[in-house]
């Protein structure tokens, strides 16, 4: 799921914490340079400017980076506050505070995100199951009270950069796509270390035949057939790089997500019809296979699978109106972003990928609030724009 996520539910303010020993993520044995990493993130990625305040947050393990990134908000004359996070805190803060206070007023984030202008955050979610066992309606309960938090991010056009994007490596994400913690890391900062320069190059490219569009035909072999009208909405990308046009473009053009390398564009609305057959998903960290989803009238109508949709259909259900609309479109345009051959990675960045949502798309620049959003990708597919291929089987045609 993408969606605007700009502050976890606990927040603890780091003033004198252990240094812990970060650099323990590799690429291919090479220590990752944090103090770069941090420089890309604070100067390139986020823009930080003298006078603003910038809210950093993170897991305990990865302090040393953002101890790096608070030193260089502070070299450009800005005010950096760090918020540190653990499965063991999220954990404990569902099981063990009173649920009669998951409705109550987000006070402390909304007082934050009044006077927060930048917002970076490093994922550190070490167990995707780690709330399976928590009430489908409890959780979309706490969601819908974080969207008074969402919704005042949007009003300000707080800038997000976040640094995981689904892919940040865990031993337990490894396991889940069939790989070594070491091959998810090499896959990981590759895709963060490209060009890019030429990542814009190619964003735009694709922008402009999006923009230029009136139909997005998606097809793959396993079943795919869908049709759906993009004319005169807006198309943005997440190349890594936030320009003086994305400053003026709005929240969805300020977001950047790393690894970077998306264009994505919502539908115009009630238009999405056919049938999406995705191959595999993972939810909570458990398997999902064959899953058919019918659109009609841009609504989803039905959704089954072969094995493991239980899950997410109850965290479906105990959703609201608008969880059944069709609500993006993302293209992958990451070159450096690799699939390893026979792994079940599934990723939004490399260069082909198709993934489309339905349910929230405030992230993608559309009107759709719910706090429950969801996306489906589907490696291997052909994408057309008013008949003209985009995508050929999982390829982009340049």
């Amino acid at each position: 799921m993408k969606t605007l996520r700009f502050l976890a539910v606990v927040i603890l303010f780091a003033t004198c914490l252990p240094v812990i020993n970060s650099q323990t993520v590799t690429e291919k044995g090479k220590t990752v340079d944090f103090e770069a990493l941090a420089q890309k993130l604070v100067n390139q990625c986020a823009v930080v400017k003298e006078g603003e305040v910038v809210l950093i947050s993170g897991g305990v393990k990865d302090i040393e980076l953002l101890e790096n990134i608070a030193v260089n908000v502070g070299k450009v004359g800005a005010f950096p506050l760090i918020s540190v996070g653990s499965d063991r805190l999220t954990r404990r803060f569902i099981t063990e505070v009173p649920e009669k206070y998951d409705t109550r007023y987000p006070l402390l984030e909304m007082k934050l995100l009044d006077f927060t202008n930048v917002v970076i955050g490093v994922s550190y979610g070490e167990d995707p199951g780690l709330l399976a066992d928590i009430s489908p309606e409890r959780l979309a309960t706490i969601s819908n009270t974080s969207m008074q938090v969402n919704d005042l991010a949007v009003k300000r056009n707080i800038r997000q950069v976040s640094l995981g994007n689904g892919l940040y490596p865990t031993e337990a994400l490894a396991k889940q796509f069939g790989m070594t913690k070491a091959e998810l890391s090499d896959i990981f900062w590759k895709g963060v270390n490209t060009d890019y320069s030429k990542l814009v190059a190619t964003g735009e490219a694709v922008k402009a035949v999006l923009r230029a569009g009136k139909e997005v035909q998606i097809t793959n072999s396993n079943g795919t057939y869908l049709k759906v009208r993009i004319e005169n909405r807006p198309v943005f990308s997440s190349d890594g790089i936030t320009s003086a046009e994305d400053m003026k473009g709005g929240l969805a053009a300020m977001q950047v997500y790393l690894p970077a390398g998306e264009v994505f564009v919502t539908p115009v609305p009630g238009t999405a019809e056919g049938t999406v057959v995705v191959d595999r998903d993972f939810y909570q960290g458990k398997l999902i296979e064959g899953i058919t989803l019918t659109f009609k009238g841009g609504k989803l109508i039905s959704i089954s699978a072969k094995s493991g949709l239980e899950p997410l259909k109850a965290m479906y259900d105990a959703a609201g109106s608008g969880k059944e609309e069709f609500s993006s479109i993302d293209i992958g345009i990451n070159p450096d972003v690799k699939t390893k051959p026979g792994s079940m990675l599934l990723t939004w960045m490399p260069s082909g990928m198709m993934t489309i949502g339905i349910g929230n798309n405030v992230w993608a620049g559309g009107e759709n609030r719910n706090p429950f959003g969801y996306n489906f990708f589907m490696p291997g597919s052909t994408v057309k724009v008013d008949g003209k291929i985009l995508v050929r089987e999982g390829e982009l045609v340049k």
